[in-house]
């Protein structure tokens, strides 16, 4: 039976009404990925109630689906539980799970937590938005201490606390199974430096993680000290999103030690700190060493004027790994729009690796922004839009970019 049919008899058997959404994907869906977003702008859409997520984890447990995208629909604790049986059958062919963007709270994030303990074939989870809160965020790295298969993680915006950071940070010391994590924007109280120093010692010792997204963790300079120890000594960390931290130039300079140090480090976003003039020129310098595997750099929003900008200008011209900047919400005055138009214009900047492009008014160049910006990529989640994705255009292409 095809699986419009089957869903269409699982819904007369559980007395459940046809979501017309729902069937057309079913209908549509060619490949073993099922993409039903409730936030989908090209087609009219009934978002997904838990109900539906009960249909479908009845439909899906023989069917050879390998993907859930379940994106901005109305699923809460009540879905989740209904996922997790699907997720914990031993039928399930399940390979990435995408909730972003729904109702699920503590209890569902614990049951979808517990699902994993004994599967062998889950490879990424994404519950970002999504109000879990410590407890449910400690489920998650209790889990990790259990399953040895999971390879992605995204909890960002979850409303975890310090002691789920914390936590996470220890459990990764031995888990190498796990690839990418983002514990981005938690409900952090404390100014102190504790999560950097758990942080820290964490990365001293796992040589597995990838990617590593601390957005939005109030990082300040001397916080920056106590991660750059860690740092120094991984060799497995290509791609680390400090968005929207604290960091000034200092923890720039901080940074650029760690980039003439390690060359393992590959994709770095800085967007929405301050690290100003002083920071971009020590990032310019460390990007200009021979050791600077530095491949994608993001400053936007730093409050860096001409003198920081035109010495990244200059990096680029001299480094040989660096193909990826984006500069946008600085300061574009004359000189930086000429010097960047002049790298696009003799091939060295793509006009897809950057997020400005050059016009000219009256024999003055200017720059206006394009919305290639480097954001958030995860292995192994195959979303798109403007949420971030490997098939967007915004995302680099981490296959070219990473071993």
């Amino acid at each position: 039976m095809s699986v419009p049919l089957l869903y269409s008899a699982m819904c007369d058997q559980l007395y459940i009404p046809l979501n017309p959404y729902i069937l057309e994907a079913l209908t549509d869906t060619a490949t073993t990925d099922v993409k039903l977003t409730g936030n989908d702008r090209l087609k009219r859409v009934q978002k997904l109630s838990d109900d539906d997520v009960l249909v479908l984890s009845r439909c899906f447990l023989n069917t050879g689906t390998t993907g859930l995208d379940l994106r901005y629909n109305d699923i809460s604790d009540v879905g989740a539980r209904h996922l997790a049986d699907l997720i914990q059958e031993v039928t399930s062919t399940l390979r990435f799970v995408d909730l972003m963007g729904n109702d699920i709270l503590t209890d569902g994030a614990e049951t979808v937590a517990k699902s994993l303990h004994n599967n062998q074939c889950l490879l990424s989870v994404r519950l970002t938005g999504n109000k879990i809160g410590n407890r449910g965020g400690m489920c998650f790295a209790s889990m990790l201490q259990i399953n040895h298969t999971l390879q992605e993680l995204d909890l960002a915006d979850c409303d975890l606390g310090t002691q789920c950071v914390i936590a996470f940070a220890i459990v990764l010391k031995s888990n190498t199974s796990l690839l990418s994590l983002n514990i981005s924007r938690p409900l952090l109280f404390s100014r102190q430096d504790e999560t950097a120093v758990h942080l820290s010692a964490m990365l001293r010792l796992n040589q597995t993680l990838r990617e590593l997204h601390l957005g939005k963790m109030a990082f300040t300079d001397s916080g920056m000290e106590r991660l750059a120890e860690g740092l120094r000594a991984n060799h497995s960390l290509r791609y680390l999103d400090l968005r929207c931290n604290q960091l000034s130039r200092d923890g720039a300079q901080t940074l650029s030690g760690v980039l003439k140090s390690n060359s393992a480090l590959q994709i770095l976003d800085l967007s929405s700190n301050r690290i100003e003039d002083e920071g971009a020129a020590s990032l310019s310098e460390a990007i200009e060493s021979p050791a600077c595997g530095l491949k994608a750099l993001s400053v936007t929003s730093n409050n860096i004027e001409s003198p920081g900008l035109l010495a990244l200008a200059q990096a680029m011209k001299a480094s040989s790994t660096l193909t990826h900047v984006y500069i946008w919400g600085n300061r574009l005055h004359e000189p930086v729009c000429q010097a960047f138009s002049e790298l696009m214009a003799c091939g060295r900047l793509a006009p897809g690796h950057t997020d400005v492009s050059p016009y000219e008014v009256d024999g003055r160049v200017s720059l206006a922004e394009v919305f290639h910006g480097l954001r958030r990529h995860y292995y192994w989640t195959p979303s798109d839009g403007a949420d971030g994705g490997p098939s967007t255009n915004a995302a680099l292409a981490l296959t070219a970019l990473t071993p």
